[in-house]
């Protein structure tokens, strides 16, 4: 899952990035309102963190503008706007969920996966099984014929990915940007080395490899 922070707080926004990616979570980050809007134009987070205080426009008319475009992005408004009225402002606006600053970093991973279990085409529960694979979005265990079994926070990522799109065909581009953040030097052999571990520990054949496209978990 890859998430956009908008948060010109630029220590809040540190200290989010870095305990989002322990959760396992690709984050990239903007500043601005109009940078916020052009990247949802055209590379599409699956989730945005929207604060509403932005040095060049409010945060309620970034919700409004993407929503009259048909954007639907799930928007999480993270903001120190903690009235009520302000509250329905924000979801009136188009928001799916509102969390006041400040906030415990365990209710905003919760409210993440609501918004993630809503968005996945798979399972609206929090664990995922794919044949002798299951995989629990919640406590990130991931268990092969009901043992618990180590995965990497990167193999644990990878693997959600192809889990929660199974019959689907995930391109090389599509892995990447989920597992790396701009600007992350990543080796030209990183993903296949990773789906490479992936298959030692849950089989040979549960990884599918389509030559020249990419690659699928298959549903059972």
């Amino acid at each position: 899952m890859q998430i956009l922070l908008v948060e010109d707080d630029l220590s809040l926004a540190d200290g989010l990035q870095l305990a989002l990616k322990q959760a396992g979570i690709t984050v990239n980050h903007v500043a601005k309102g109009s940078e916020a809007i052009h990247v949802v134009q055209t590379f599409p987070p699956d989730i945005v963190i929207l604060d509403l205080g932005l040095p060049d426009m409010d945060g309620l008319k970034i919700i409004e503008k993407l929503r009259k475009q048909k954007i639907t992005i799930p928007i999480l408004v993270l903001t120190a706007r903690s009235s009520i009225e302000d509250k329905v402002s924000g979801l009136d606006s188009g928001a799916d969920d509102y969390l006041a600053k400040p906030f415990d970093m365990p209710e905003l991973l919760a409210r993440i996966r609501v918004l993630e279990r809503r968005i996945s085409s798979t399972s609206m529960s929090n664990d995922i099984l794919i044949g002798p694979v299951s995989l629990n979005t919640s406590n990130m265990q991931v268990k092969i014929n009901n043992e618990p079994i180590l995965f990497s926070k990167t193999e644990y990522v990878l693997l959600k990915s192809l889990m929660q799109n199974a019959g689907r065909i995930q391109t090389r581009d599509n892995l990447e940007s989920t597992l790396y953040s701009w600007g992350e030097e990543v080796s030209s052999n990183a993903l296949e080395v990773h789906i490479h571990n992936l298959r030692k520990k849950t089989g040979s054949d549960f990884i599918k490899t389509v030559r020249g496209v990419g690659y699928t978990v298959q549903k059972t």
